[in-house]
């Protein structure tokens, strides 16, 4: 685990990001929530460690939020969290770092970001 890494999340689920924010935030880690792609696209990638993106969310979505992230930013571990567990589609989930079906085990992603960013540097 790297404490003090900044972990980025999007959902437009308020009570999720709000959760996410004190879960990361119990691990050591800085969250940076957002509403949707767009709003993280504005605040920019740079200083981002870590990208969490709901795929379900509206305009942007969490594949297509994934494809920009790894243009701009090549090699950010990038994690996909889903609600819907009729998505298994592994072929559009590839180059991501770990996939989770919501609810999740909150220590079990902190743990995968933890070694993501153990394995970046």
């Amino acid at each position: 685990m790297v404490k003090g890494s900044v972990v980025a999340v999007v959902d437009d689920d308020p009570r999720l990001i709000e959760s996410m924010e004190e879960l990361l935030e119990s691990g050591g880690y800085h969250a940076r929530c957002f509403s949707s792609a767009q709003s993280l696209l504005d605040n920019g990638l740079s200083g981002v460690d870590v990208l969490i993106t709901d795929i379900g969310i509206p305009d942007i979505d969490g594949f297509e939020l994934r494809n920009l992230a790894m243009r701009l930013r090549p090699g950010l571990p990038v994690f996909l969290i889903t609600g819907r567990h009729e998505i298994a589609d592994q072929g559009r989930a590839q180059g991501i770092s770990g996939f989770f079906r919501k609810p999740f085990d909150g220590q079990a992603l902190l743990a995968a970001v933890g070694k993501a960013l153990s394995d970046r540097k």
